[in-house]
């Protein structure tokens, strides 16, 4: 199981943020996730967002440290990108 994390550069909310993804599915993501005690609300679309506070501790848990752009491109290598206004949840109704 390899979990990637980019550097905490994405602002939000008052804090600096981290991008959390697999390369091979949601659910090592979310076991990954969940051993940490990340909260599922903080899953989005196809990675979890990580606070900068919390960054040291999730590399210390085994996440690898990748560059933003790499985040992304390990995303789509494994066809779990979900961009931005793309998604539909499975269980939304089609238009």
């Amino acid at each position: 199981m390899t979990i990637y994390i980019d550097p905490p550069i994405w602002p939000g909310h008052g804090r600096m943020w981290s991008h959390l993804v697999s390369d091979v599915s949601y659910d090592e993501l979310h076991t990954f996730a969940a051993r940490l005690g990340v909260p599922r609300r903080a899953f989005e679309r196809d990675h979890y967002d990580i606070p900068a506070q919390r960054y040291a501790e999730v590399v210390a848990a085994g996440a690898v440290e990748v560059s933003s752009r790499e985040v992304v491109r390990l995303l789509y290598a494994a066809g779990l990108r979900r961009p931005k206004g793309r998604y539909r949840a499975p269980d939304a109704p089609s238009s």
